[in-house]
């Protein structure tokens, strides 16, 4: 590893086992995430996004699936293979995530507080005082009114964008030097999703932590990311910066999210959206050769016989076999802001 690399994957493989049949949702995964960058993780639900992530935690749960093979190196150590305690030590503390749901990630029986407390108590060792003074001026960081009233409130006396707002709290208590964000933004209107992004920013910049963001929001990509990363049927499609995805995007795939989104430039009421043509594949039943073969305008018989290979050039990746003939007509990131 570099010295301004901070989280390198490498290989890996993660299977889940449901009725029966064995479910491929990491199939190969290789990145890095440098220090202070923020990487975007973009992708069809089901396309391995958040598994990846648990993956990357080693949070896969023993009795769905299991992590088959490959390495998560952070800072050097491999966190597949640490001990519980030093697992323990290391999550919470130097990383920490953002569930998609808040209302399900947060302990419904215990307050803000408490959950706060928690975290700092164990990676701080804080008494209880010293916990419920951080913990006010984590809620009071991360924008939440009248805080010290707040500290004793449980989460289903939050709102949306407030229990959002608490687990962020949570998840930077310790100042980690990797946060993993999971969908934050899902189902927050455009307000307070501009308001948890500009918070993020903020706390980048305040702290220098790096960002692992996952989305299916191409508007929001545009807007934080460094480096992109497009996933499909558990694979990484294409990978580059923010500008080469959006300004030429070369894996077929991309560029069929990138025509389905709504942009300024669609029309307004009466523009339609491309859809990707088809349906995402059934993972314990891939097709063979290329995954995205039955639903690409570009396939070929040579896309049947083998799944390509990750090519890199220029500092960007591909995986496709005709990517070389594919122009750069996809619309620049300016145009969904």
């Amino acid at each position: 590893m570099n010295e301004s690399e901070l989280l390198r994957v490498e290989k890996l493989r993660t299977y889940f086992c449901a009725q029966g049949r064995t479910v491929r949702a990491v199939e190969d995964v290789s990145f890095s995430v440098q220090q202070g960058s923020t990487v975007c993780l973009v992708g069809e639900s089901g396309s391995g996004k958040s598994a990846t992530a648990f993956s990357i935690l080693n949070l896969i749960p023993k009795a769905l699936g299991r992590i088959v093979a490959g390495k998560v190196l952070f800072q050097g150590e491999d966190l597949l293979q640490l001990s519980p305690k030093r697992h323990r030590a290391i999550l919470g503390s130097e990383i920490a995530m953002i569930f998609q749901e808040p209302a399900a990630a947060l302990n419904p029986v215990y307050t803000i507080c408490e959950q706060i407390a928690e975290v700092l108590r164990a990676h701080r060792q804080c008494d209880a005082r010293e916990a419920r003074r951080q913990a006010m001026a984590l809620l009071e960081r991360v924008g939440i009114p009248d805080a010290g009233r707040r500290l004793d409130d449980y989460p289903h006396q939050l709102s949306g964008g407030m229990r959002q707002r608490a687990m962020i709290a949570i998840a930077i208590a310790c100042r980690p030097k990797l946060l993993i964000a999971d969908e934050p933004t899902t189902a927050l209107d455009a307000t307070v999703q501009a308001q948890i992004l500009g918070l993020l920013h903020d706390l980048q910049q305040e702290t220098g932590m790096a960002l692992m963001f996952i989305t299916h929001d191409l508007s929001v990509v545009a807007e934080i990311a460094d480096r992109v990363l497009v996933m499909y049927a558990g694979r990484v499609v294409e990978e580059g910066t923010v500008m080469q995805i959006f300004d030429d995007p070369r894996m077929p795939y991309t560029r069929g999210l990138l025509k389905a989104r709504p942009s300024v430039h669609s029309g307004g009421s009466s523009g339609r959206l491309e859809a990707v043509p088809g349906n995402p594949p059934d993972l314990a039943k891939l097709p063979n050769g290329c995954s995205f073969r039955p639903r690409c305008g570009y396939s070929s018989s040579r896309c049947e016989q083998s799944m390509p290979p990750l090519e890199t050039i220029d500092g960007r990746s591909v995986r496709c076999l005709h990517w070389r003939q594919i122009g750069a007509t996809a619309q620049k990131p300016e145009a969904v802001l």
